[in-house]
C-alpha cells in the first residue's frame, strides 16, 4: 500500500485534484450510506472511473469493494459493479498497453493489486462462493476477476482454491452452464487454473472435465469449430501432459474413441481456415501428448493399442496420405504416426502395409522415403520423414529385416519397374546433397540398430559403381566416399553408420580391416592437427578404430587387437586417442540430441548428431578407453572369461530348457491328479450313499427278523396244524440243494480270490525285486493283470449267474406261498383264532415279499457300484499304481461275496421259517380232522430240517 502511494505521489501526469477528491466521496458513500441505492450508484460511478484512473481507485477503493461483496451480497447488480471495477484495477487494459507512458507508470500494478486482495484468502473464498450465483451479472465478472488474478500471481491463487472446500469443483460447473459466454470464459478460467500444477489437474479431471470439453469440441464442429474449440484443446493438455494419471484416466475411460471423428477431414482441397489448422494442429499435439517417448512404457503402449483398435492410427494414415493437406499439418501428422507406432509392433506391421493411393500402388514407407531424399522438400517435412522411418524401425526385427532385404541380391526387382526403400536409401547415401547422405546414413543405421543379424546380411550388398568395372560392397563403397575428403556432415552420418553396424558384430570388423586401407586412414586422420570443424570428425574416426579393436576377434594377423594397440601407441599416442575420443560428448549439439528422439533441428547445418548414436556413444566411450590401457595378458584373461561365462550361459540355458519341459510335465500331472481326485470324491459320495442305504437295509430285515420271530413264537402256541400236500416238502427240499449248491459256489469262489491274493503277492515282489529287468517285468505283469481282470470279469458273471438263480428260486417260493395261500382258503375255517392266524400269515408274507424285493435292489445297486469300479480301474491302467487298485478291488469282491452269503443265510432262515409255519399249518389239519396226505414222508428229509427247526423255534422262544 505504502508503495502504491508513493508512486501515486511521484505521478507527474495524475489525476486533477478534482477527480482525486470525487474518488474519496464515492469511497466514503460506499462505507457510509445506509440506502442500498446510494451504496449503487457510487460503486457505479467508481466503476466508470476505474479504467481511466486504475491506481487511484485501487488504493482507495478496493476495501470498500471488498466490503460490498461481503455485506450486499442480496443486490446482484451491486455486487457485479463492484465485481467489474475489481476487475478493472487488477487486469491490464488493452488501450492502456498502447500508451507507453501508461505502461512505465503502472508496470506492476495488476501484480500489486493481485497481491493486495489475496493476502487475505478470506477475499478468494469469496470470490468462489459469489459463482455459485447464477445471475449473469454476478458469474461473468466474478469469472473474469478470477481468471485475472490467475493470470498475475498463478501459483498462490491456485494454492488458496486448492485447500478451498469444493473450489474448484464450483468452477468445473461454469462448463456446465448454458450461457456461451460464462461457458467460454469458463474454460480460460480452467486454462489458468490447471496450468502446471498437477493436484489441481487430477480434480478437475475427475470432475467429469473430460467429457465436458469432448461434447463441448463435437458441439462446436470438431476441426471445423471456432476459438472455443482452440481453447477447450489447450485445456486438454493442460490435464494430459506431464500427468500420467490423468492419461490413464483418459484412457480407461475410453475418450480416445471419442478423438477419431477429429481427424474425418477427406482429401479434397476444399479450403483450409487458418483457425481449422489450428484446431487440427493441437489435436495432433494432444495424441502425441498421451504416445510420448517421455511417457511411462507401459502407459504408452496401453495408448497406442487404443489408437489402433479405435481406427485413429488409420484415420490419421489416410491423412497422410490425401492430397491438399497444408505442409504444416502434414508435416505433425506425420511425427503424430511416427510416436503412434513406435515400439509398438501391431502398428508398426499395420504402418508397413499401407499403400498411397498411387497407380501402381506403393507402400507409404517408400513414398516417404521419396520425399526424405528428395532436397527440394521443406527441410520440417525431410526431419519428420526421417523421424517416421526411425519409430517404424524402433524394436521391429520384422521391419529391419524387410528393409535390409530389399537391398539384397536376392530380392531386387530387376525390371526395374519399382523402387524399393533399400534402393532410395542407397540412392540418398551416395546423392550429391550432404543432407540427404546423412538422413540415409542415419536411417540405415536404424536398419541395423541391436541387429547383429542384420548387419551380417548387410555385408552381402554389391554395388556397381561405374559400368565395366566390378562391383564393390556397400561397406567399401562407404569407406570410399569417406576417403575422398567430402563435406563433414556427409562424413559425420557415414562414419556414425560404420560405428552402428561394426558394433557388436565381429564379422563386419573384420570385413572392414579386410581392407588396407582403413586403418592407416583412420589414424592419419585422428593423428593430424585439424581445426575445430574438424574436430567431430577426427573423434568419430577414434571411435570406430576403437570399436575395431574392442570387438576384434583377432581373426586377421596384421590387425589383431595388440597390434592396433601398438599402432596407436606409436603413432597417435594413448592420452592423445582418449582425448580426440572425448570431442564427440563434449560437442555442442551431442547434449541436445540426447534429450529426445525427435531430430528437430532449426537448420540442416544443426543436423549432426542422431539420438540412438548418442547412446551407443555413451556406451562404448568408457570400455573402449579401458580397452585402449589393457595389456595383453589382460585381454587373454578377459576372452577366457568371456568364454567362461559363454560355457555357463549355455549350461544355464540348457536347465532353463529342462526345467522347462519339468514343469510342462508337472502342469500336466497336477491336471491328471485333479481329475482323479474329482473322480474320486464322486465315487466316495457314491460309496458313502450305498453304504448308508445297505444299513437301512439291514435294519429293516432285522427289525422283520425279530417280528417274524414273535409271530412264529405266537403260532407255536396253537395247535401243531394240518398236514399239507407232498408239493410242498419237496419244493423246500429242492430249495435246499439249490442253497446248498450256492454254497459250495462260494466256497470255490473264495478259493479262487485266495490264489489271486497269492498271485498278486508274487507280482509285488517281484515288481520290488527286479529293478534291473523293470521293462521286461512290466510287460509280464501287465499281462497277468490281464489275465486277472478277465478272472475278476468271470467271477463278476459268476456271480451275477448266481444272483439271477437266487432271484429264480424266490419266483419259485412266491409261486409256493401262493399255492399254500389257495390251499388255506380251501380249508373250513371256525373261530376267530383261524383268521387271526390267517391275517399274520398274510401279513408276514407280504413283508417277507417287500424283504425279497429289497434285497434285490441291493444286489442290482451292488452290481451297479462294482460296474462303476471296474471304469475306474480302466482309467488309471497305464499308471504305475495298479497293481494296488486291483488289490482293493479284490477286497471289495470279498466283501460283496460276504453281503451275498450273509443274504443267503438271511434267505435259509427265512425259508426255515416257511418250512415252519408249513408243519404248523399241517398239524392245524390234522387237528381239524383233515386226512393226511404222503404220510410216508422221506424221514431223511426230515432229519435234515431238524436242526434248523430248532434253531428256529430257540429264536421264536427267544
Amino acid at each position: 500500500m505504502n508503495f502504491l502511494r508513493g508512486v501515486m505521489g511521484g505521478q507527474s501526469a495524475g489525476p486533477q485534484h478534482t477527480e482525486a477528491e470525487t474518488i474519496q466521496k464515492l469511497c466514503d458513500r460506499v462505507a457510509s450510506s445506509t440506502l442500498l441505492d446510494d451504496r449503487r450508484n457510487a460503486v457505479r460511478a467508481l466503476k466508470s472511473l476505474s479504467k481511466k484512473y486504475r491506481l487511484e481507485v485501487g488504493i482507495q477503493a478496493m476495501e470498500h469493494l471488498i466490503h460490498v461483496l461481503q455485506t450486499d451480497r442480496s443486490d446482484s447488480e451491486i455486487i457485479g459493479y463492484a465485481l467489474d471495477t475489481l476487475f478493472n484495477i487488477i487486469s491490464n487494459d488493452e488501450e492502456e498497453e498502447l500508451d507507453e507512458n501508461s505502461i512505465r507508470q503502472s508496470e506492476d500494478l495488476g501484480s500489486q493489486f493481485t497481491e493486495i486482495f489475496i493476502k487475505q484468502q478470506e477475499n478468494v473464498t469469496l470470490l468462489l462462493s459469489l459463482l455459485e450465483d447464477f445471475d449473469f451479472h454476478v458469474r461473468w465478472p466474478g469469472v473474469k476477476l478470477l481468471t485475472a488474478l490467475l493470470k498475475h500471481l498463478g501459483p498462490q491463487v491456485q494454492q488458496i482454491i486448492l485447500v478451498s472446500p469444493m473450489g474448484v469443483s464450483r468452477l468445473m460447473d461454469l462448463l456446465a452452464d448454458s450461457r456461451e459466454v460464462i461457458r467460454n470464459d469458463g474454460v480460460l478460467l480452467l486454462q489458468a487454473l490447471t496450468r502446471s500444477n498437477g493436484a489441481i489437474q487430477k480434480i478437475v479431471a475427475f470432475e467429469n472435465a473430460f467429457e465436458r470439453l469432448l461434447d463441448i469440441i463435437t458441439e462446436e464442429g470438431n476441426s471445423d469449430g471456432g476459438i472455443v474449440v482452440e481453447d477447450c484443446l489447450i485445456l486438454l493438455q493442460n490435464l494430459l501432459k506431464n500427468n500420467n494419471s490423468n492419461q490413464n484416466f483418459f484412457k480407461e475411460g475410453s475418450y480416445i474413441q471419442r478423438m477419431k471423428p477429429w481427424f474425418e477431414v477427406g482429401d479434397e482441397n476444399s479450403g483450409w481456415s487458418a483457425q481449422k489448422v489450428t484446431n487440427l494442429h493441437l489435436m495432433l499435439q494432444l495424441i502425441r501428448v498421451l504416445v510420448s517417448p517421455t511417457n511411462p512404457p507401459g502407459a504408452t503402449s496401453s495408448c497406442q493399442k487404443a489408437m489402433f483398435q479405435c481406427g485413429l492410427l488409420q484415420q490419421l494414415c489416410t491423412i497422410l496420405m490425401a492430397t491438399g493437406i497444408p505442409a504444416d499439418i502434414l508435416t505433425e501428422t506425420i511425427n503424430t504416426v511416427s510416436e503412434v507406432i513406435r515400439g509398438c509392433q501391431v502398428n508398426q506391421d499395420y504402418f508397413a502395409s499401407v499403400n498411397a493411393p498411387s497407380n501402381p500402388p506403393r507402400p507409404a514407407i517408400v513414398v516417404l522415403l521419396m520425399s526424405m531424399v528428395n532436397e527440394r522438400q521443406p527441410f520440417v517435412l525431410r526431419c519428420a520423414v526421417l523421424y517416421c522411418f526411425q519409430c517404424f524401425l524402433y524394436k521391429n526385427q520384422k521391419g529391419q529385416g524387410e528393409i535390409v532385404s530389399t537391398l539384397l541380391p536376392s530380392t531386387i526387382d530387376a525390371t526395374g519397374h519399382s523402387v524399393s526403400a533399400g534402393q532410395l536409401l542407397c540412392g540418398g547415401l551416395f546423392s550429391t546433397d550432404s543432407l540427404s547422405n546423412w538422413c540415409a546414413a542415419v536411417a540405415l543405421a536404424h536398419a541395423l540398430q541391436e541387429n547383429a543379424t542384420q548387419k551380417e546380411q548387410l555385408l552381402r550388398v554389391q554395388l556397381a559403381t561405374s559400368i565395366g568395372n566390378p562391383p564393390v560392397s556397400l561397406l567399401q563403397q562407404c569407406t570410399n566416399i569417406l576417403s575422398q575428403g567430402s563435406k563433414i556432415q556427409t562424413r559425420v552420418g557415414l562414419l556414425m553408420l560404420l560405428c552402428t553396424w561394426l558394433s557388436n558384430c565381429p564379422i563386419a570388423v573384420t570385413h572392414f580391416l579386410h581392407n588396407s586401407a582403413n586403418v592407416p586412414f583412420l589414424t592419419g586422420q585422428i593423428a593430424e592437427n585439424l581445426g575445430e570443424e574438424e574436430q567431430l570428425v577426427q573423434g568419430l574416426c577414434a571411435l570406430l578404430l576403437g570399436i575395431s579393436i574392442y570387438f576384434n576377434d583377432n581373426s586377421l594377423e596384421n590387425y589383431m587387437k595388440e597390434k592396433l594397440k601398438q599402432l596407436i601407441e606409436k603413432r597417435i599416442g594413448k592420452e592423445n586417442f582418449i582425448e580426440k575420443l572425448g570431442f564427440i560428448s563434449k560437442h555442442e549439439l551431442y547434449s541436445r540430441a540426447s534429450q529426445k528422439p525427435q531430430p528437430n533441428f532449426p537448420t540442416p547445418e544443426y543436423m549432426v548428431f542422431d539420438h540412438e548414436f548418442t547412446k551407443l556413444v555413451k556406451e562404448l566411450e568408457g570400455v573402449i578407453t579401458k580397452a585402449i590401457y589393457k595389456s595383453s595378458e589382460e585381454d587373454k584373461k578377459e576372452e577366457e572369461e568371456k568364454k567362461t561365462l559363454e560355457q555357463h550361459d549355455s549350461i544355464v540355458t540348457h536347465y532353463k530348457n529342462v526345467i522347462r519341459e519339468q514343469d510342462l510335465q508337472l502342469e500336466d500331472l497336477k491336471q491328471q491328479i485333479s481329475t482323479l481326485k474329482c473322480q474320486n470324491e464322486q465315487l466316495q459320495t457314491a460309496v458313502t450313499q450305498q453304504v448308508s442305504q445297505i444299513q437301512q437295509h439291514k435294519d429293516q430285515y432285522n427289525l422283520l427278523k425279530v417280528q417274524l420271530g414273535k409271530d412264529n413264537h405266537h403260532q407255536s402256541s396253537h395247535s401243531n396244524g394240518a398236514q399239507m400236500n407232498g408239493i410242498q416238502p419237496e419244493e423246500i427240499g429242492r430249495l435246499r440243494e439249490e442253497i446248498e449248491n450256492l454254497k459250495s459256489n462260494q466256497e470255490l469262489l473264495r478259493s479262487q480270490l485266495a490264489e489271486k491274493d497269492s498271485l498278486i503277492e508274487k507280482l509285488k515282489s517281484s515288481q520290488t525285486s527286479s529293478d534291473t529287468n523293470e521293462a521286461t517285468a512290466s510287460a509280464r505283469n501287465s499281462e497277468q493283470i490281464a489275465e486277472l481282470k478277465q478272472e475278476l470279469a468271470t467271477l463278476k458273471s459268476q456271480l451275477n449267474s448266481k444272483s439271477v438263480e437266487i432271484t429264480k428260486l424266490q419266483t419259485e417260493k412266491q409261486e409256493l406261498l401262493q399255492k399254500t395261500e389257495a390251499f388255506a382258503q380251501s380249508v373250513p375255517v371256525s373261530g376267530e383264532s383261524e383268521a387271526a392266524i390267517a391275517a399274520k400269515t398274510t401279513d408276514v408274507e407280504g413283508r417277507l415279499s417287500a424283504l425279497l424285493q429289497e434285497t434285490k435292489e441291493l444286489k442290482n445297486e451292488i452290481k451297479a457300484l462294482s460296474e462303476e469300479r471296474t471304469s475306474i480301474k480302466e482309467q488309471l491302467d497305464s499308471s504305475n499304481s495298479t497293481i494296488v487298485i486291483l488289490q482293493n478291488e479284490k477286497n471289495q469282491l470279498e466283501v460283496n461275496i460276504k453281503d451275498a452269503k450273509k443274504e443267503q443265510d438271511d434267505l435259509l432262515v427265512l425259508l426255515a421259517d416257511q418250512d415252519q409255519k408249513i408243519l404248523s399249518l399241517k398239524d392245524r389239519l390234522k387237528e381239524l380232522g383233515h386226512p393226511e396226505e404222503e404220510e410216508d414222508e422221506s424221514a431223511d428229509q426230515d432229519d435234515e430240517d431238524d436242526e434248523d427247526e430248532d434253531d428256529d423255534k430257540s429264536q421264536g422262544d427267544n
